[in-house]
């Protein structure tokens, strides 16, 4: 009932005094009155949850909130370990409760939220914002980043994807200064190589004569 009130809402229709309810209820959770685009997106918070009974998935909620950029992705952090809902490991058909602490370990950062609105739909930035409390840790500086051509111990020998990767951080310098060198690096190996064989068809094709 309530996701209907709130749908009406969004809509822009006129009516009894049910249908300000969602709005209402935020302004009293909040302490006083909402701005008119902060009401509006609760409005549409409101419009995106769960019908009566109805659960919420944890890996739905976190796509619909816009922790992360698609279900299926979401369904796989939950499988590899990377989110937690009470400090516990959950799978992806676990159903998220609105006060619950989740965190989210993506893309190189950590998210924590608490749970304010449970919806199953995906929303925008504005009104994602109105269904979580963010007490995230800041993200890390862009220049806290290892330097290039620098491996965590123990990660192994580098993918392809991974050379070109250091190839692009490098700016490419690496791959011109070899190539006009000595007998120094793979390129400069080569050269003798191919001036060997060469000259050893030369000297067959004298001897030959």
């Amino acid at each position: 009932m309530a996701s209907e009130d709130a749908d009406e809402n969004v809509h822009g229709h006129t009516g009894g005094p049910d249908e300000a309810a969602p709005a209402d209820a935020a302004e009293r959770a909040e302490g006083g009155p909402l701005d008119p685009k902060t009401a509006a997106a609760v409005a549409a918070a409101e419009a995106a949850g769960p019908g009566t009974g109805e659960t919420v998935r944890i890996d739905s909620w976190i796509w619909a909130v816009r922790l992360i950029k698609t279900r299926s992705l979401g369904a796989t952090a939950c499988r590899g370990g990377h989110v937690h809902v009470n400090g516990e490991r959950v799978k992806p058909a676990y159903s998220v409760r609105v006060g619950d602490e989740v965190r989210l370990r993506h893309e190189g950062r950590e998210r924590v939220v608490i749970v304010k609105r449970l919806i199953r739909k995906r929303v925008g930035a504005p009104v994602a914002a109105q269904c979580y409390t963010d007490n995230s840790p800041p993200p890390p500086p862009r220049d806290a980043v290892a330097p290039a051509g620098i491996r965590d111990r123990g990660a192994g020998r580098p993918t392809k994807r991974d050379r070109r990767e250091l190839e692009r951080l490098r700016g490419l310098g690496g791959l011109g200064g070899p190539a006009t060198g000595g007998p120094q690096g793979p390129t400069g190996l080569a050269g003798p190589g191919r001036s060997g064989s060469t000259g050893g068809t030369g000297r067959a094709g004298g001897a030959g004569r």
